[in-house]
């Protein structure tokens, strides 16, 4: 009997030490390891409880059942596969955080990204008819966020039509439309047209699911090769 408590309070306190671990690393509570992928080294958290972090306390997420993780886990894996462990250490990339209900200033969202803290949080609950998409798409911001110099926002909005003007912020429009544009006339979805950085990772993000309408307008096919040709800048072996 003796010898059992022995082992669970080791138990206890080695899981403690790992959570302590977790969150000196990262700054996000009540998580736990879910996987450490072999080829890319990405390291796979999920939320055990909620957590609430930010500097106002503003952004939260919850804990998902296990069998919607392991569901879910498949499908990023799978998509997160497509960077290789040179190129998520040079966008600044480790720690892949899953967590259901993610929210921003109560404002849903599929993704946060920070590159500081080297992390990106994915809600595994989000539309499942955009989820593949939207992973790479938060991927982008990691990568825009790690290399500004290199995606100038100056360059790219003078690809579009001279009277065309980008909102200040992504939350500051009520363009969030994610379904992809027949004719694109220069943006794949609505939610290209809120911001210069949101249109970047909208771009980004087709071109890695290969979801690219049968005719790319001039103004696309500037944005398309200039997505390419950065993403070169960084790691001249990427492929799309």
């Amino acid at each position: 009997m003796n010898l059992i408590r022995l082992i669970l309070i080791s138990l206890f306190i080695f899981t403690q030490l790992q959570a302590d671990t977790i969150y000196n690393l990262i700054k996000i509570p009540n998580l736990e390891i879910y996987e450490i992928n072999k080829s890319n080294k990405l390291r796979y958290l999920y939320a055990k409880q909620p957590f609430t972090i930010g500097i106002d306390n503003n952004i939260n997420c919850f804990n998902s059942e296990k069998k919607i993780l392991d569901e879910k886990y498949k499908i990023i894996q799978k998509n997160l596969d497509r960077y290789n462990q040179k190129f998520l250490k040079k966008i600044n990339l480790k720690y892949i955080v899953l967590c259901e209900d993610l929210s921003i200033s109560n404002i849903n969202t599929a993704g946060i990204p920070d590159n500081v803290m080297k992390t990106l949080i994915l809600d595994v609950k989000f539309n499942e008819k955009y989820f593949e998409r939207v992973i790479h798409h938060e991927v982008f911001h990691i990568i825009n966020d790690s290399f500004k110099e290199v995606f100038d926002e100056k360059v790219w909005s003078d690809f579009n039509v001279k009277d065309f003007k980008y909102a200040e912020c992504s939350t500051c429009t009520d363009k969030i439309g994610l379904d992809t544009y027949k004719k694109t006339e220069g943006f794949f979805t609505e939610y290209s047209r809120s911001t210069a950085s949101e249109d970047m990772a909208e771009v980004f993000s087709h071109l890695m699911i290969d979801s690219n309408p049968d005719n790319i307008d001039p103004i696309l096919e500037k944005k398309i090769q200039f997505i390419k040709n950065n993403l070169l800048k960084i790691d001249e072996n990427f492929i799309l």
